[in-house]
This record gives structure tokens, C-alpha cells and sequence, in this order.
């Protein structure tokens, strides 16, 4: 007799102890996007949470035999499996990726570099901007400097200096014209 407050999703999945594939099938219904609503929750990913829950629906039919539904229903057994699956692929793809950045790190730091020479070239890079972003309006320039250094669209820059949105791609545009030119850049 199965315990008191038990539901039928519960009663069939101890009865797939039995590995009956007909039995299964209710509780794969049933279960299943439970499952991926879990698995997704935690991965936001649904190529990745597809994986998980089939991987956590395989554990359920051959593990079927250790469900207590004196301890959890079958949904909340579920769930658990599915949360402890999603979070060890969350650590798994960290850990891929952790490792993958150490292999690029460590191939760039076997790189002959003269970072000195990098230092001296990005610095003089740096002093032709500085002259050439002088060389602007002032108007040109703050358009300039707020899209490409601060980040800001277009409609924002406009907004934050109230001029018209034509007005300052025009600024933008010319004010690149002019960098180009004086830093020497060939269009191209």
C-alpha cells in the first residue's frame, strides 16, 4: 500500500522499479519538462538543459528502484536530480573554460615579446590620438569621445549634449573624417 499523500506520478514511478517501459512512460510525461524547467532555470541555455534533462531522465528509469516517497514525491525527486545535474554542467563548462584560458595564457606568455617596444608603440599610438582629438571642434570632439570613449550610442550622446540626432552623426561622422586624416589612415 503506498504511503498516505502519495500521487499517482508517485505510485508509477515506483512501480517502473519493476522496468516496465510501459510504466515509464506516464511518468516520463509527466516528469520530463519538470525537469527541463529545472535544468533550464539553472543553465539558460535550452541546448544544455535539453541534454540535462534526458541525461536526469535516464537516472530516473534505472534509479527508479531507490524513490521513497516516504521522504519526496516523484516531482520533488526530480527536481533535485535535475538541480544537481544543471549545477555540475555549470562547474564542468567553468572548468572547461578555466582551463582553455590557461592554455591560450600560457601560449601567450611563451611568446618571444619585447614588451617594451609594445609599451613605447602603444604610448606614441596614444600621444597621435591625443593630438589628432585636438585637433577637432569642440563640438566634433565631445561627440566623438562620448560615442567612442564613453560608450554612449548615437540617440545618447544627443541626448546628453540636446542636439538633434542628425546633428550629431554629422558631428561624428566629420570628426572621424578628421582623425582618419590626420592620423594617416587609408580608407579603405
Amino acid at each position: 500500500m503506498p504511503p498516505p499523500g502519495t500521487t499517482p506520478i508517485d505510485d508509477a514511478l515506483v512501480a517502473c522499479a519493476g522496468g516496465d517501459p510501459a510504466v515509464f512512460a506516464p511518468v516520463y510525461d509527466a516528469l520530463a519538462p519538470v525537469a527541463h524547467g529545472t535544468a533550464l532555470g539553472v543553465l539558460r541555455d535550452p541546448d544544455h538543459a535539453a541534454e540535462v534533462t534526458q541525461e536526469v531522465m535516464v537516472e530516473v528509469w534505472q534509479t527508479a528502484a531507490r524513490f521513497d516517497p516516504a521522504r519526496a514525491s516523484a516531482r520533488t525527486w526530480v527536481v533535485t536530480l535535475a538541480r544537481r545535474r544543471a549545477v555540475d554542467r555549470v562547474r564542468s563548462e567553468q572548468a572547461r573554460r578555466d582551463r582553455d584560458q590557461r592554455d591560450v595564457d600560457s601560449s601567450r606568455a611563451g611568446a618571444d615579446r619585447d614588451v617594451v617596444a609594445e609599451d613605447v608603440e602603444r604610448r606614441l599610438e596614444d600621444a597621435a590620438v591625443r593630438r589628432c582629438l585636438d585637433s577637432l571642434t569642440p563640438t566634433q570632439r565631445e561627440a566623438v569621445v562620448d560615442a567612442y570613449y564613453g560608450g554612449r550610442t548615437y540617440r545618447e550622446v544627443a541626448d546628453r549634449l540636446g542636439a538633434a540626432l542628425p546633428t550629431v552623426k554629422s558631428r561624428i561622422r566629420d570628426g572621424l573624417g578628421r582623425l582618419r586624416d590626420c592620423l594617416g589612415v587609408n580608407r579603405g
